[in-house]
């Protein structure tokens, strides 16, 4: 495609080389190639902060795009570097689950393990993989070239262990906090379409049964400074506080048990 679009999402940060020497592997190779950063703030290492972006944000970018991911723990051990192409768009990643929430939802098509690519440097940084396999296959693939090009296929990739929603008793449902946003939202992984209209029958339980909060549609459905749960954007079970930050008025942080019932 004319002017490719190629998105970068690390835990790099910005004031270090890292998302800067990536770029210019890019720009050598593909010098019409649009890069768009969907950011570098992914907590250092964060498998899970990972996912939850991936899944939220990367289906929206329209079809042929190549979005690059680099959040690698295992870097310059056994794991693989994959290339794949799922929901019409290209993945160029770690094979460490950081894309298991998208997959799910959007059917890989094809995979392949990256061993080689003409763009890659001879030496190739055991530390460093974003700037000396990932942008090089993906600046590959922005000016045409097939996934297939890149290596053999694989049929299995690496899954994330995400905590999943339990269904418990009277209908209830059971599920943790996974993601706390910039506004102090509390994010789940129960998804909001499990109670479609009847949403605003059932409360949310925190705390271990200590504080009980409506659910409702909106923010603005509730007193300025209250406590409430909604469906997020995301799909998923939020809780809130109207004009304010539910992490740090409800004490509440990752992997605290939140249950709908």
């Amino acid at each position: 495609m004319p002017d490719p679009i190629i998105t970068l999402t690390t835990d790099f940060g910005l004031r270090d080389p890292y998302v800067a020497a990536m770029k210019g592997v890019l720009l050598k190779h593909c010098p019409d190639a649009r890069i768009v950063d969907l950011t570098h703030d992914i907590a250092p290492q964060d498998l899970m902060d990972a996912a939850l972006f991936a899944d939220t944000a990367l289906p929206w970018f329209p079809e042929g795009t190549i979005h690059v991911l680099v959040v690698d723990p295992g870097v310059g051990t056994a794991r693989r570097p994959i290339a794949a192409r799922a929901g019409g768009q290209c993945f160029v990643f770690p094979d460490n689950g950081l894309l298991t929430l998208l997959f799910r939802k959007h059917a890989v098509e094809k995979a392949c393990v990256i061993t080689s690519c003409p763009f890659m440097p001879e030496e190739v940084s055991q530390t460093f993989h974003g700037r000396d396999i990932f942008a090089p296959a993906a600046a590959w693939l922005a000016s045409g070239h097939g996934l297939g090009t890149l290596g053999p296929p694989t049929s299995m990739l690496v899954e994330l262990d995400f905590p999943a929603h339990v269904a418990g008793a009277n209908g209830s449902v059971h599920g943790e906090v996974v993601h706390i946003d910039r506004f102090g939202n509390c994010i789940t992984n129960i998804p909001s379409a499990l109670f479609g209209d009847a949403a605003v029958s059932h409360c949310a339980v925190i705390h271990n049964g200590a504080k009980t909060l409506p659910l409702r549609g909106t923010y603005a459905d509730v007193a300025r400074g209250a406590a409430l749960a909604l469906a997020g954007s995301s799909g998923r079970i939020e809780i809130a506080v109207r004009n304010g930050n539910a992490a740090a008025l409800l004490g509440l942080q990752r992997g605290d048990a939140v249950r709908i019932v």
